[in-house]
This record gives structure tokens, C-alpha cells and sequence, in this order.
């Protein structure tokens, strides 16, 4: 299949500050909150159950005997969720801040991502699998990137507040809703970087305006075009998380990094767009001593300094 890139709308850098909370809710991912949870399970419709005890029972009835008092339990959680991100809202508890830009970018047969920015180049090296996927074929990101002529997107989000907001409840000894508040934030900043991914394809980079999903359809990944963030399995060395700092400037939404790639506050998140039509998640997986050695060197980091951030791939 040949492949055009899609010139976007909008090139550069683009800040968002106090994005409205209403906006970010709805792409939540819920599965993922009640794992967070070790709540494993589907709650298939547990957003229509009212208060009242005859919805509840209803609802409660799609589940076999052994399964309703953990659904129960979920339900519960769920119902304290909804009632902590009302207050978050009513009282402006949180904000919500985002950082992305899309990029002329281009691919060498080294498997390295070539961004230019602000009269800069930056060389992103990408790793590639070893073991093939189910179509045969070994990935790197980088097979989604033209020779010349592409753009490659790079986004943070983070939600501000919620350090304040939860050690509120641990003055308090309320653990159960200090974690609530960490875990609800974590599942807030994932919403943002799903709802400004569909900004991006429907408008700033604009290469889907026919795009006619469903919330649920996108939290299923159906759009075209991926967003993996730092620490994915196809993106598993942290260590690039500093490379699109000096890009996005993170401290400029309030997120600061430890010398270890760690994100500060954590509920942030921070990755790069794709808009070819065959991109796709996959995984990494362990590589060997030479494609290590090789990426040391790509990298521009000695394979003792490296061997730290890419422990889980060797």
C-alpha cells in the first residue's frame, strides 16, 4: 500500500492550559480504573445505574452469584469515582494541562526518527522486534515514518492538584480515597492524552475529519493513526522521555522529571503520534546484544549507562 503523508493543519508547538474537565470524563477508560484496582472484570453498563436500589438489583442480576458481591464492590467504587470527580469539577480541585506539537520528520534505515523543530534536529532511535508478529513481520516505530517528507507528532498531559488534594484525605487518615484521588487522576491524564489525540486527528493535524467514532470505539483504538506513550511495550526505553522534554518543555504545564525519567506530578503521560494509516501497537520483547549495542550507539550513551533503562528488553 502506498503511503502519502497527510501535511496537518496546524505544524509546531501548542499549549493547553486548564482544559475543561467536562471535555476529558467521558474518555475515561473504566476498564482500566478497576484494574488499577485489582478489579478484574467486565461492568458492562455501570454507568446507567441510578441510585435507587431497584437499579442496583436490576444491574446486579447480568452477573452470576459469585460474581455479584465483586460487582457490588465495583459499583460502589464506581458510584465514590463519579462523586470525587464532581467535586473535583465543582470546586476546580484539579486542572487539566496539555503540551503537543507535530513536526517535519523523516526515517533512516538505521530505524532512527528524525524530528526538526525550532531549527533543531533531534534523532529519536527506535527499536525493533526480534521475534516476528503474527503477519511474519519484525516492527519498529520507525516503519512508520517516510524517508523524507513526514510529520511525527510528540504530546505530554498531566493533571495538576491532585498531590494537594489527596494529602488532604491522608491528614485525614482516609487512605481509601487518598488512592481514589492518585488513581482517578492517573485514569484522568490517560482521558486527556485520548480526547487530545482526537483534537489532533480531527483538527490540528486534521488527516481523519471524516472520523466518525463512538467514545467506546476510540478507547478500542478503531481511529487510524497510534499514540504510544514512553514505557509502552513498542516504546519501552524511558530514557527518550528527556529527549521530548527538550522538545515540549515540560515544565512549562507543570510536569518535571526526575533524574531516573520519572514524571512529576504522576498522573502525566507523554508520547508521540503517528499518523500512518497501517501504524499499529505491538511489542518490543527482548533483543539481543548486538541490536543493544547498536542503539547504545544511535543513542549516543554508553551500553553501561543504557543497560539500566532497557533491564526488562535484555
Amino acid at each position: 500500500m502506498a503511503y502519502y503523508p497527510f501535511k496537518p493543519k496546524t505544524l509546531g508547538l501548542i499549549q493547553l492550559s486548564d482544559i475543561d474537565l467536562r471535555e476529558i470524563v467521558p474518555f475515561i477508560d473504566w476498564v482500566f480504573f478497576f484494574m488499577a484496582w485489582r478489579m478484574s472484570g467486565k461492568y458492562e453498563g455501570i454507568e446507567t445505574v441510578h441510585d435507587c436500589e431497584s437499579c442496583k438489583m436490576s444491574w446486579l442480576q447480568n452477573f452470576q452469584l459469585t460474581d455479584r458481591p465483586k460487582a457490588e464492590e465495583a459499583l460502589k467504587l464506581y458510584k465514590d469515582a463519579q462523586e470525587m470527580l464532581r467535586e473535583m469539577l465543582d470546586k476546580k480541585l484539579v486542572s487539566v494541562n496539555a503540551s503537543f506539537g507535530i513536526f517535519d520528520a523523516c526515517a533512516n534505515d538505521d530505524d532512527d526518527i528524525i524530528i526538526q523543530h525550532d531549527n533543531t534536529k533531534t534523532v529519536l532511535p527506535m527499536l525493533r522486534q526480534q521475534h516476528a508478529a503474527t503477519d511474519g513481520f519484525c516492527y519498529s516505530l520507525a516503519d512508520f515514518i517516510a524517508p523524507e517528507n513526514d510529520y511525527l507528532g510528540v504530546f505530554a498531559t498531566t493533571i495538576q492538584g491532585v498531590e494537594a488534594y489527596a494529602q488532604i484525605f491522608e491528614n485525614d487518615d482516609d487512605v481509601y480515597r487518598s488512592i481514589l484521588a492518585k488513581t482517578l487522576s492517573d485514569r484522568l491524564a490517560e482521558a486527556t492524552a485520548e480526547w487530545l489525540h482526537y483534537k489532533v486527528r480531527n483538527e490540528y493535524w486534521g488527516y481523519a475529519t471524516d472520523e466518525n467514532l463512538t467514545t467506546k470505539e476510540m478507547l478500542k483504538t478503531q481511529y487510524s493513526g497510534i499514540r504510544p506513550a514512553v514505557g509502552y511495550p513498542s516504546l519501552p526505553d524511558q530514557s527518550i522521555i528527556f529527549e521530548l522534554d527538550n522538545i515540549l518543555n515540560f515544565n512549562n504545564i507543570g510536569i518535571q522529571l526526575t533524574e531516573n525519567g520519572a514524571m512529576f506530578p504522576n498522573a502525566s503521560v507523554c508520547g508521540l503520534y503517528f499518523a500512518h494509516p497501517q501504524s499499529k501497537y505491538f511489542m518490543i520483547g527482548k533483543i539481543d546484544e548486538n541490536q543493544f549495542t547498536d542503539y547504545a550507539r544511535r543513542c549516543g550513551k554508553s551500553p553501561e549507562v543504557l543497560r539500566k533503562w532497557m533491564a526488562a528488553n535484555l
